[in-house]
């Protein structure tokens, strides 16, 4: 059996039997890299060798995570979440669907900025989404709907948008590894690549506006009213919250570094007193280790897929699979495609998949005639693939941390089958269309 084969399929397999993703990572690269002749030592010595390309990501993350909770000690998104409720209940005696679509608007903008503007991630979720339950509840608003909103705007912005979460993957993990793997990428536009497949998404928000249109009843008694957990705020920390966000956003356009501007961003609040100096080491080390797990994701990806390529059997995988296919594009854009969506599913992080199948995919493409935008498009959307549909995805655990607040959303069957249909399908046929034309 090819190694490669192997490797992967021990990994997925772990992965599936909730054996942690780190853990499968290291077992499929060790065994991998036996079977293809390494040997125990040389596999471990690859797969260390490889752990510095995750490094500059993993970075990137910790600081976002310090950065993040240093804008929820300031009380920005509570301030936030407080200003929608004010909003919802002026409006809520008017008649029509107004303060339907309002809330989702609302919904799907702040989902929208957590991934570049304001860089929480699915910090803002159980802030946001439980104090506003009732009203929703109220409304008879179907929650996969909102479960569909904001995977959305977890998932589309990074696709798309080289900012934010968005830089990291387009910029640090998609073009690197693409150009690690052997394909040219200078003078790629990376949001070009990406433009049909973040089409793809937005029809599937669209799709899913029509299909859970219709009213769903829930029980109020059940709905927990009680807001979040209060925090203390001014004019002044918000107004020193959003400078730090405002800086740190410039910071990381006019430099290309999420790290250097999320570390100004933090700096900010500690010169400003917002975060005490006596805290900022504290709460420093909380926001890293509520990023940690992924850091080390991404630093164990990066390690499997160097064990990968130095077994020299990515090479005979890719004649076999071209000679299999038939030098077909067609089949074999549709192939990479639904490879991708079933490690995404496996690992549960598209950030984590890119590098693992950039090794296999791009040599691949060229070997079947693919441009370099389109092998871009192809490992971004393969990457991307599953990612709203996995049971493991922040992007799916997060819309449901704060749904199920009152117990009456389920994990599988209103958040990840909802999202997995409304978004992987329609990335499927767009991501195979980009292929084909770009």
């Amino acid at each position: 059996m090819n190694a490669v084969v192997a490797a992967v399929g021990i990994m997925l397999i772990l992965s599936l039997c909730r054996v942690h993703v780190v853990a499968a990572l290291i077992v499929g690269a060790i065994v991998g890299g036996v079977l293809g002749g390494l040997g125990l030592e040389g596999s471990l010595a690859a797969f260390n060798k490889g752990l510095g390309g995750g490094a500059t990501v993993a970075l990137s993350y910790a600081l976002l995570g310090a950065f993040a909770v240093a804008i929820g000690k300031s009380g920005l998104a509570h301030a936030l979440a407080d200003r929608a409720l004010a909003i919802v209940g002026k409006h809520e005696s008017q008649p029509g669907g107004s303060v339907k679509w309002m809330l989702i608007g609302l919904l799907l903008v702040v989902a929208v900025s957590s991934q570049n503007i304001l860089p929480i991630h699915i910090a803002f979720i159980p802030l946001l989404v439980p104090p506003l339950l009732y009203v929703l509840s109220k409304l008879n608003i179907d929650r996969r709907l909102i479960a569909c909103v904001l995977a959305f705007g977890l998932v589309t912005p990074y696709m798309f948008l080289p900012v934010g979460f968005g830089s990291i993957f387009l910029n640090e993990i998609l073009l690197t590894n693409v150009a690690k793997s052997g394909a040219d990428v200078s003078g790629i536009n990376v949001s070009k690549a990406m433009l049909i497949p973040a089409l793809g998404m937005c029809t599937g928000l669209v799709i899913a506006m029509f299909s859970y249109r219709k009213p769903r009843v829930y029980d109020l008694v059940k709905v927990d009213q009680s807001k979040a957990a209060s925090v203390n705020y001014s004019p002044l920390t918000l107004l020193v919250a959003g400078l730090a966000v405002t800086v740190a956003f410039v910071m990381q356009l006019w430099l290309d570094s999420m790290i250097i501007g999320a570390l100004i961003g933090f700096v900010i609040f500690s010169v400003s007193g917002v975060v005490r100096w006596r805290e900022a080491d504290d709460l420093f080390t909380e926001g890293m280790k509520m990023m940690a797990m992924i850091g080390f994701i991404m630093i164990a990806a990066a390690g499997f897929a160097e064990v990968m390529r130095e077994t020299g059997q990515v090479n005979t995988l890719v004649d076999a699979s071209a000679q299999w296919i038939g030098n077909s594009k067609a089949i074999g854009a549709l192939v990479m495609l639904l490879v991708g969506l079933l490690v995404t599913m496996g690992i549960g992080s598209s950030f984590s998949t890119v590098p693992i199948i950039a090794a296999i995919f791009v040599p691949l493409g060229l070997e079947l005639g693919f441009g370099p935008l389109a092998i871009v498009s192809l490992v971004g959307t393969a990457g991307a693939l599953g990612d709203a549909g996995s049971p493991a995805s922040d992007s799916t655990l997060g819309p449901t941390a704060g749904l199920n607040a009152d117990g009456q959303h389920n994990h599988i069957w209103d958040t990840v089958v909802p999202t997995f249909l409304h978004y992987n399908l329609p990335l499927l046929g767009f991501g195979w269309l980009a292929a084909m034309t770009l």
